[in-house]
């Protein structure tokens, strides 16, 4: 027995209709608004990141070197020892 489509959409409408899947609907809509409750009241808020300004450091004064220093505190800056 093949049931047409104006049965078959007829059929459908009722069970949409009926009392057991509105009062199923509802039921399961206030179970999920009930735990989203449930879950916001214990979620522990993000603590907010402050951001501290660093205050602008004075550059520090460039030193120059004369050439006999800087031959000297070249083997200085590698860590090598003269013999």
């Amino acid at each position: 027995m093949k049931m047409f489509t104006k049965e078959f959409y007829d059929l459908l409408i009722q069970i949409v209709k009926s009392w057991q899947v509105i009062a199923a609907g509802i039921v399961v809509f206030l179970y999920l608004k009930i735990v989203s409750y449930a879950s916001k009241s214990y979620h522990r808020p993000r603590a907010k990141k402050i951001k501290i300004k660093k205050e602008k450091a004075a550059p520090t004064p460039v030193e120059t070197h004369d050439e006999e220093d800087h031959e000297s505190n070249s083997n200085d800056e590698l860590g090598l020892e003269e013999a």
